[in-house]
């Protein structure tokens, strides 16, 4: 394939803290803090450039108060940014606890902030303009002007041909959204690339393969991510391919979800397989966990 991988999604500021204790209510717990360029639509548009696509582009809303510094960021990790300054909200924060102590396992405190009021004023379809691959993060499944963005994107994307891939990005939204609206709207989608839980959520299953299977009879290509169980393949109401995690000492495993869908669609551009795809993203997720924060390193 040939042409830009365009990303619309969610640029956010990180606030990470990483304790080695479990919290301690009413009082303090030592903690590692950093604040860093974060975002699941971000994330994936600067792994998909770490990992070899040579034109990635991101669309995303941000406010005033930090749209230079996230602007910089992303060209720094060589994503061309197309961001939407929102005069009035503030740039999105998430606050990430980080476990330490139990495999580095997170929780994320929300406030989507101007991340989320992208809608369709932002959009023309000129912005396929060589535009060879379309991906859209989950989380704009997850507001009112999201979605009215999402029809209208996905109707300028079929009427140009261009393929289109969903990381759905949030299993507790997704839950309060409602599986069958989501799968509703995400209807003509190619590629869809849940999470283990996700996947579960959406197809009812309690099983990770059992859950890809049935979803793949409404997405020509399915991936369900399961983090140190690797990723399964499924295609036409089967599973086609099963890829094992790369073994690797996790710090932090925010982005490792970003991180394999970043370096699968580099791969699918570039001529992958499904299967391959897959292997590329399994190496990236093993690169993301061992680092702090949910972007690859930057030059």
């Amino acid at each position: 394939m040939s042409g830009t991988l365009l990303v619309i999604g969610d640029v956010v500021t990180d606030i990470l803290a990483r304790h080695a204790s479990p919290l301690a209510a009413g009082t303090d717990t030592a903690a590692e803090i950093r604040t860093l360029p974060g975002g699941a639509g971000a994330n994936v548009a600067c792994w998909a450039a770490h990992c070899g696509w040579p034109d990635v582009a991101l669309l995303g809303q941000v406010g005033a108060d930090a749209a230079a510094w996230h602007e910089a960021a992303l060209t720094r990790a060589g994503v061309r940014p197309r961001l939407v300054v929102d005069p009035e909200a503030a740039t999105g924060t998430v606050i990430s606890l980080v476990d330490t102590g139990a495999g580095a396992e997170r929780t994320f405190l929300t406030d989507s902030g101007a991340s989320l009021e992208l809608s369709p004023a932002d959009w023309t379809p000129d912005h396929l303009d060589g535009v060879g691959w379309l991906h859209l993060s989950g989380y704009l499944f997850f507001s009112g002007t999201g979605r009215e963005l999402i029809e209208a994107v996905l109707t300028s994307a079929r009427a140009r041909g261009v393929p289109v891939s969903v990381d759905p990005a949030s299993a507790g939204f997704l839950a309060e959204l409602g599986p069958e609206r989501f799968l509703a709207l995400a209807e003509g989608v190619d590629v869809l690339l849940p999470s283990r839980d996700e996947a579960e959520l959406l197809s009812g299953a309690g099983d990770a393969e059992v859950a890809a299977a049935k979803l793949s009879g409404r997405f020509p290509l399915l991936v369900v991510t399961s983090g140190a169980a690797g990723a399964v393949v499924a295609q036409g109401g089967a599973v086609r391919a099963r890829v094992p995690a790369v073994p690797a000492v996790a710090r932090d495993s925010t982005g490792a979800g970003d991180a394999f869908t970043g370096a699968f669609l580099a791969a699918r551009l570039g001529g992958a397989g499904p299967r391959e795809a897959a292997e590329a993203g399994c190496r990236a997720g093993a690169l993301a966990v061992a680092r702090v924060g949910g972007r690859p390193p930057t030059p």
